[in-house]
C-alpha cells in the first residue's frame, strides 16, 4: 500500500500535468491561427524528441530494446492521431468544447476493453458509456445550425487516445514507461517530418519561441504524468484529469474570449459525471478482483 504522502504528491503531479497540457493546447490553438496544424504537431513531437534524447542519451539504446516493437509502433501511431486531431480541432472550435468531447476517452476505453480485450461490460458500465455519448451529442448537436464537422475531430482524439490506452493495457507493466515515451516521440517526429514539408509555412522570428515551447510543455506534462503513475495507483489519480476541462474553459475565456453556451456546459457535465461513474465501477471491480485473489491465496 502506497503512503498518503506519495498519493498526495502523485495527485499534485497529475494536476500539474493536466495544467501544462492545457497551456500547451492554448498555445497550439493560437499557433494554428497562423500556421498549419500539422506544422504545430511537428513542433510538438520534434521538441519532445530533442528533450527525450538529452535526458535519456546514456540509456537510450537499452530502453529502446523491446520484444513488442509492433505494439509500441501501434501505440505511438494512436497517440499521434490523438494529437493531430485535437490540434486540428483547435483552429475550428472552442478550447472547452474540444476538451469536453475529447474527455469521452475514459468510457470509450471501457467499451473498447470489452470489445477487444474480453473484459466484462455489465449493464451499469454500458449505461455510463451511453450517457457519455449523449453528452457528446448535446455539445455537437447534429442536425442543428450550430453543428460543425470540426466537432468530430476531438471525437477522433478520444477514439485514438482510447486505442493508445488499450494497447498500453494489453502490454501491461512489462516494460519501462520510458520506452513508451521514446517511441511516441520518435514515431510522431518521423511521421510529421515526412509530411510537414508539403504544408510548411515560413516561421516568423518571433514565433520560433512558441514553436519550441509547445514541444517543451508536451514533454514536461508527459514526465509529470509518468511520475504521477509511478507514485500512486491509476484509480487514485485518474479522476483528476477532468480538471483539464476547467483549465481549458478558463484559458479559452481569457485568451480567446470564448464563453461556452449552456448546452455545451450541460453536455460537458454529462460527460464528466458519466466518466466518473465508469471510473467508480472500474475501481470497485478491480478491488473486488484483488480481494478474491487474496482469498484464493490464503
Amino acid at each position: 500500500m502506497k503512503g498518503a504522502n506519495q498519493t498526495g504528491t502523485a495527485i499534485g503531479l497529475m494536476l500539474g500535468a493536466v495544467l501544462i497540457f492545457t497551456v500547451m493546447d492554448t498555445l497550439a490553438k493560437w499557433m494554428t491561427q497562423h500556421y498549419s496544424p500539422l506544422q504545430v504537431v511537428w513542433s510538438r513531437y520534434t521538441g519532445q524528441t530533442v528533450i527525450v534524447l538529452v535526458l535519456l542519451a546514456p540509456r537510450l539504446l537499452p530502453l529502446m530494446r523491446t520484444r513488442n516493437l509492433g505494439a509500441h509502433m501501434l501505440r505511438s501511431v494512436f497517440q499521434f492521431g490523438a494529437t493531430a486531431c485535437f490540434f486540428a480541432a483547435l483552429g475550428q472550435i472552442g478550447l472547452a468544447e474540444a476538451t469536453a468531447i475529447a474527455d469521452l476517452n475514459p468510457v470509450l476505453i471501457t467499451l473498447g476493453a470489452a470489445l477487444f480485450l474480453g473484459e466484462r461490460l455489465g449493464p451499469r458500465r454500458l449505461a455510463g458509456v451511453f450517457v457519455s455519448l449523449v453528452g457528446a451529442l448535446i455539445i455537437i448537436r447534429p442536425g442543428l445550425g450550430v453543428f460543425s464537422w470540426a466537432a468530430l475531430l476531438p471525437l477522433g482524439t478520444a477514439v485514438c487516445y482510447s486505442g493508445y490506452a488499450l494497447v498500453t493495457r494489453k502490454l501491461g507493466a512489462t516494460e519501462p514507461v520510458w520506452t513508451s515515451l521514446i517511441y511516441t516521440a520518435l514515431v510522431g517526429t518521423a511521421i510529421t517530418s515526412a509530411i510537414v514539408p508539403f504544408h510548411w509555412e515560413p516561421v516568423a522570428m518571433e514565433h520560433w519561441l512558441p514553436f519550441a515551447a509547445v514541444g517543451l510543455l508536451g514533454a514536461a506534462a508527459q514526465l509529470c504524468m509518468i511520475r504521477a503513475f509511478s507514485l500512486a495507483e491509476a484509480s487514485a489519480i485518474a479522476p483528476f484529469s477532468y480538471t483539464g476541462l476547467l483549465f481549458a474553459t478558463l484559458w479559452g475565456f481569457l485568451f480567446f474570449g470564448e464563453v461556452p453556451d449552456a448546452m455545451t456546459g450541460l453536455g460537458a457535465l454529462v460527460i464528466v459525471l458519466a466518466g466518473l461513474y465508469v471510473w467508480h465501477r472500474e475501481t470497485r471491480a478491480a478491488r473486488a478482483a484483488e480481494g478474491n485473489a487474496g482469498q484464493s491465496e490464503a
